[in-house]
């Protein structure tokens, strides 16, 4: 584990438990999902926990098991009819508000910058602006489902965006994480996703945000 001041990982606990909850409610209180995402947070927490994933120079490489496994569930849900109408069952109002989580991510960003868990090009100050989501959804929530003021055509738009910004921070991490493949920040690697309980960022909160994103899109392009 890293040493870290407890506030980071609290942060980053409260994240997930954010992200987990919200996407509950889309998701109508499914005890489907509640009883699948916790044996992933699970199985996840107890690799990283072992030092599974630390070890970056082993063949197949092990990071891809933290992505790879909810990326295919996400095609699966999108390519099969019964996933599409769960997909369709989905409250765009909870959706919108899983944005949120951005928020406290990113302040935990930029604490693991500080400690040297993660490069500054990951934060705000570096090329990371993904802060203006967390900051925007109580706002489009607001003006979109409560005042009834902003278009279909409004909220596509921002997930669109939201969506861009995500995959500009997830591709700035891959990079410049102690992978084979790594291509930024040598001096300061992004060291914190292969960390317990780090690990849950990717695996947990940025799998959610991004189906969030989709979903919405999907919705919102057909209403459109």
């Amino acid at each position: 584990m890293l040493d870290l001041p407890i506030y980071i990982s609290i942060l980053l606990l409260v994240s997930t438990i954010l992200s987990v909850w919200l996407f509950y409610r889309a998701a109508s209180r499914s005890n489907w999902f509640l009883l699948i995402i916790g044996l992933w947070i699970f199985l996840q927490g107890g690799l990283a926990y072992s030092g599974f994933y630390m070890d970056t120079l082993s063949f197949p490489p092990r990071f891809p098991l933290l992505i790879v496994p909810p990326l295919v569930l996400m095609i699966v849900l999108f390519s099969r009819v019964r996933g599409r109408v769960f997909i369709d069952q989905l409250d765009q109002k909870a959706l919108t508000l899983v944005h949120v989580v951005r928020l406290p991510v990113e302040i935990m960003l930029y604490g693991l910058f500080i400690y040297k868990a993660v490069p500054e090009l990951m934060t705000f100050e570096g090329r990371n602006p993904d802060i203006l989501m967390g900051i925007t959804a109580p706002i489009v929530y607001y003006f979109a489902f409560v005042k009834k003021q902003w278009s279909s055509r409004v909220i596509l738009i921002w997930n669109i965006l939201g969506l861009g910004l995500l995959l500009n921070i997830v591709i700035h991490a891959l990079l410049s994480a102690p992978l084979p493949f790594q291509q930024l920040a040598f001096d300061q690697p992004n060291i914190a996703v292969i960390h317990f309980p780090f690990v849950w960022l990717p695996a947990v909160i940025v799998p959610i945000v991004l189906f969030s994103h989709l979903v919405s899109i999907r919705y919102y392009w057909r209403k459109a």
